[in-house]
């Protein structure tokens, strides 16, 4: 017996773990043009046609502005303790600036901050989550050094409003992807292919430097009255060496999508060592006199040091990393990396292309940060698996997140500091270029119906059963 106690003691999680599910402001909210809400560079995205799977658009998508008090009434009904969600700059700031102040915007989220409240279930905000006001785009976006001040005045206005009632904020989600998606491939708004040697680059340095600000703003302004945390969520996959010649490819791999906001914000204010090195010298070798990554400033190094309560972390899936060298004629922030991807074909794969399960990489993610970065507070903010039919009966989804949970779990074990698990998503949605036709919903919508219903899948239950448990 006192065998098995001890095993049922390790399958629990500490008192007050926290479990929660996450979603995105356009990729839920719909309602894009009410209510005095600006146009964002995912409406004119989406709006041009062309970019996105079969034209499919968030203008209306799960309907959330209408319905957020059900969505909250499907939480409560599982038992989550959190939910994270982002706010619609645009709908705050129609225009990105102060002056286009919209308070009808801020009053929906004051009122499903409160729902969540009454139903006892933790806001965590995110900021940023993609979707900039186009007017701000208009001018250079995140190539504009400006936007760091547009940005914490957006952030200090949903302190202000917010605050009071809201403990846990997340500045940027998944900035990687912001950069390199939007920046460099092109894949999300606002779609840009045409410098992905530059762009990218210009991308982070000015998202790092509005993290920190807006990390400061609420330090030095609201943090003794609201006593609440401020982190960024970062999304990384784990890089695995394909043999054990690639260490180092593995290595780079990982400071170039993880360290690349990291390093900044929990080491020492810079780029990874290995980032100076590599992009100064693929500059030199096309003929530049400068690197294309930029430089801080010592002061903004001094100043973006420690600029984070928590460690937030969107893991999904992981790559086999081999050395490969690109040639300076075909620049661009992946090929300064000089290496090469893989999957190993035994893992399984979901209807996303790039998704794998494998859930040891976790693990290694989580291990890899407590060493690289002293060990931080994290939160996953982030894990969850896609299909492409949306059906109730998802056994494949509990068996991807059990196997990744337990993986966590064995990580915790090991000693890092994780304080909660975020399920993505609370329900199936827009999921960006490819629209409708991906889901990782634990429920399930359906899109062609005008009132939106949504229907819990058999993972809903699971997790229902898996909280109440705080455990297997």
């Amino acid at each position: 017996m006192a065998c098995l106690r001890t095993e049922q003691q390790i399958q629990k999680f500490p008192e007050g773990f926290l479990w929660g599910t996450a979603t995105a402001s356009y990729q839920i909210e719909g309602a894009w043009n009410v209510d005095g809400k600006g146009v964002n560079v995912w409406d004119t995205f989406t709006h041009e046609g062309g970019h996105v799977v079969n034209n499919e658009t968030g203008d209306v998508a799960c309907d959330s502005y209408h319905k957020y008090k059900q969505d909250v009434a499907l939480m409560k009904q599982i038992g989550f303790s959190h939910y994270r969600f982002s706010l619609s700059w645009a709908r705050i700031f129609p225009d990105g600036n102060a002056a286009s102040y919209n308070d009808l915007g801020m009053q929906y989220y004051r009122d499903l901050v409160d729902e969540l409240l009454t139903n006892d279930i933790i806001p965590m905000v995110t900021l940023y989550h993609w979707d900039l006001p186009q007017a701000l785009q208009d001018v250079g976006g995140w190539l504009n050094e400006s936007i760091v001040d547009h940005f914490n005045d957006y952030a200090r206005k949903c302190y202000q409003e917010l605050g009071s009632k809201v403990k846990y904020w997340i500045t940027h989600n998944e900035p990687y992807e912001t950069c390199w998606s939007a920046y460099g491939l092109g894949e999300d708004a606002p779609g840009f292919t045409a410098h992905p040697s530059t762009y990218p680059y210009q991308c982070a340095h000015n998202i790092i430097k509005s993290h920190a600000k807006a990390w400061h703003t609420y330090d030095s302004e609201f943090r003794a009255t609201q006593k609440g945390k401020v982190g960024i969520t970062l999304n990384v996959e784990w890089k695995e060496p394909k043999d054990s010649t690639q260490t180092a490819a593995a290595d780079r791999s990982i400071q170039f999508m993880l360290g690349w906001f990291a390093h900044p914000i929990y080491t020492n204010g810079d780029y990874p060592d290995v980032m100076i090195q590599q992009v100064g010298r693929k500059s030199r070798e096309q003929g530049l006199e400068e690197s294309r990554l930029p430089k801080f400033s010592q002061e903004e190094m001094d100043f973006i040091k420690g600029s984070s309560d928590f460690f937030g972390v969107n893991h999904y899936t992981t790559r086999l990393v081999e050395e490969k060298i690109h040639s300076p004629a075909d620049a661009s922030f992946l090929n300064d990396q000089d290496t090469l991807e893989s999957v190993d074909p035994s893992w399984p794969r979901a209807a996303s292309k790039w998704l794998y399960e494998v859930p040891w990489g976790l693990r290694k993610v989580l291990n890899f940060i407590k060493a690289e970065y002293n060990n931080p507070e994290i939160i996953i903010t982030e894990n969850g698996v896609s299909d492409s039919t949306g059906d109730l009966d998802d056994d494949f989804r509990i068996r991807y997140h059990s196997s990744y949970i337990q993986s966590m779990q064995k990580a915790m074990r090991d000693g890092c500091k994780v304080f909660g698990y975020t399920i993505w998503s609370l329900l199936d949605n827009f999921e960006w270029a490819l629209g409708y036709s991906e889901k990782f919903g634990i429920h399930q919508v359906d899109f062609s119906n005008s009132s939106r219903p949504r229907r819990p899948k058999k993972s809903a239950s699971w997790f229902k059963e898996l909280i109440a448990n705080n455990g297997f």
